[in-house]
């Protein structure tokens, strides 16, 4: 076994939009960065097309923005939360713009503010009109690569923690090429969690390839405690085209007048919502997904309302629809709805702190509390930048003593002999999530989704990053099986009205997730013999 590395550095595990502003706010303390893409590529935070959502506009508040928040989250927001974040975000689009983030500009200068679905006012800041994760990534990175505290180790994937005396004390990493390789444990002053979230695990989903779960799964298996695991979100509008993953027509287009239209021309949300296309996400994905189950081929039309604007103003989506055959100013596009966002993940304290020891998270993989049930659009960058804040301070408080201003580089030569997960078992699993844990759910497909999920562990029991994928789909199984009722994005045809003395967070642990699964499994067994 190759022996441990040891280093003064903070480690951090990811490399988006949270990874990179933590990275920043703590210099000049050394910081490594484990990142499996080369830096910038493989991110969500980089195909986040909205932008980030600030009440800047007139009349608009914080306290708006807030309540805004709680609405949408169904019932399970913390408001605390929703405070905090909400009256930090004017300050972070602050900070971002000195970093050289080219946030749209109206010609007296203001920002240009687009609204989108569940909000009062227009208040999500963007770029390019649809280029915001992507510009405000690039910014960052370069002046991560302008930091000399700041060390970046590509090709590297996280695969499990070692903890001791419930205290994180290292992290292996192995190869995140296809051959994988050995584990390597690393050991550093502490450690902080930035690596996305779980919509890889479905089938039909819009985030980047690599993201699926896995950060969330290997601190389930390390006994960090999980939150509102649940509550999935599913974009309504992924362009359907057959691509893996589904590119994402941005919501600013219905917030800028795009229509929800059907095969036969009918305006359909008009008859679901009073707010229609703008109505809160989970419920136009579910009216998309209906659509989609009566064969009615629902489509997003900008023909009226944008026109060839969109050709300037959306970039991302027209080259998007221009790469399948669809013209956007003479055509409606197809959507469906596609796995986007976990509200769920790693339970995390106001200062960004894990249930164990020396672990910090922020971003998606992170359950702050802020989302609930339902996250408002363009709200997940701006928690990945408050959190990201939050968990730099923490970590630097934390610390017995102040870290030395330089550090030795690390390098990692990694040896032939690991495993990485098979691409057949990958297929399977996405597979019985996006049928049996998607857009809607009932008690046995959430059953006969943790009776799959059980088989495939049991095909491969040494591979961590696979491991680390089953459990984030078991504690999401879980989960909705326990919640009998429909409440924000999680919808059960067995249970479709929300019950008021389940509006609340749920907390679970991969033990607890288990031992559900277990009994399932035992029930069927007894059944089948």
């Amino acid at each position: 076994m190759t022996p441990p590395i040891h280093t003064n550095r903070i480690i951090i595990v990811g490399a988006g939009l949270g990874a990179l502003y933590a990275a920043l706010k703590l210099t000049p303390r050394p910081v490594l960065m484990i990142s499996p893409e080369t830096l910038g590529e493989g991110a969500s935070s980089a195909w986040a097309q909205g932008g980030v959502a600030a009440a800047m506009g007139k009349g608009d508040t914080a306290a708006l923005h807030a309540e805004d928040t709680v609405k949408a989250g169904a019932g399970t927001v913390d408001a605390r939360v929703a405070r905090q974040v909400t009256e930090e975000a004017r300050a972070h689009i602050a900070a971002l713009t000195r970093l050289g983030t080219p946030f749209d500009r109206d010609e007296d200068g203001g920002y240009v503010l687009s609204r989108e679905a569940a909000h009062s006012f227009a208040r999500v800041v963007r770029v390019h009109g649809d280029q915001a994760g992507r510009e405000i990534m690039e910014a960052l990175i370069a002046e991560v690569e302008q930091t000399p505290s700041v060390q970046v180790m590509e090709g590297a994937l996280a695969t499990r923690l070692e903890v001791r005396d419930g205290n994180v004390r290292g992290i292996w990493i192995q190869s995140s090429s296809k051959d994988a390789s050995r584990p390597v444990l690393i050991s550093g002053l502490a450690y902080l969690l930035a690596g996305g979230g779980s919509g890889g695990l479905f089938a039909l989903t819009t985030n980047p390839p690599r993201i699926r779960g896995q950060v969330i799964g290997f601190a389930a298996r390390a006994g960090a405690m999980m939150a509102d695991t649940e509550f999935v979100q599913f974009h309504p509008t992924a362009l359907d085209v057959g691509k893996d993953p589904a590119p994402l027509a941005t919501e600013a287009l219905r917030g800028a007048g795009a229509t929800l239209i059907n095969k036969d021309g009918k305006r359909f949300m008009l008859d679901v919502h009073p707010d229609a296309e703008l109505a809160p996400r989970d419920i136009v994905a579910r009216a998309i997904f209906a659509q989609t189950q009566a064969g009615m081929r629902p489509m997003l039309d900008t023909r009226d309302a944008i026109g060839t604007k969109i050709i300037e103003e959306y970039p991302a989506v027209a080259k998007y629809c221009e790469d399948a055959g669809i013209d956007p100013v003479t055509e409606p596009i197809p959507v469906a709805a596609a796995a986007h966002y976990h509200m769920g993940g790693i339970d995390t304290a106001a200062d960004g702190r894990a249930s164990l020891g020396n672990l910090w998270v922020c971003g998606e993989a992170s359950s702050t509390g802020l989302h609930g049930a339902n996250r408002l659009a363009s709200n997940g960058l701006l928690e990945a930048l408050v959190y990201a804040r939050s968990c730099a301070e923490s970590i630097v408080g934390s610390l017995s003593v102040e870290p030395a201003k330089a550090a030795d580089a690390i390098s990692v030569k990694f040896k032939t002999g690991g495993t990485a997960p098979k691409p057949e078992l990958v297929a399977k699993l996405r597979k019985t999530m996006t049928d049996n844990v998607g857009v809607v759910r009932n008690a046995a497909g959430l059953k006969k989704a943790l009776l799959d999920i059980a088989a495939l562990e049991a095909t491969d029991k040494d591979c961590d990053p696979f491991l680390n994928m089953t459990a984030t789909a078991t504690l999401i199984a879980a989960a909705a099986l326990l919640r009998k009722e429909s409440r924000g994005g999680h919808f059960r045809d067995d249970f479709p009205d929300a019950k008021p003395d389940m509006a609340h967070r749920s907390h679970m642990t991969l033990e607890q997730a288990m031992k559900v699964r277990t009994k399932i499994l035992r029930k069927h067994n007894d059944h089948s013999v």
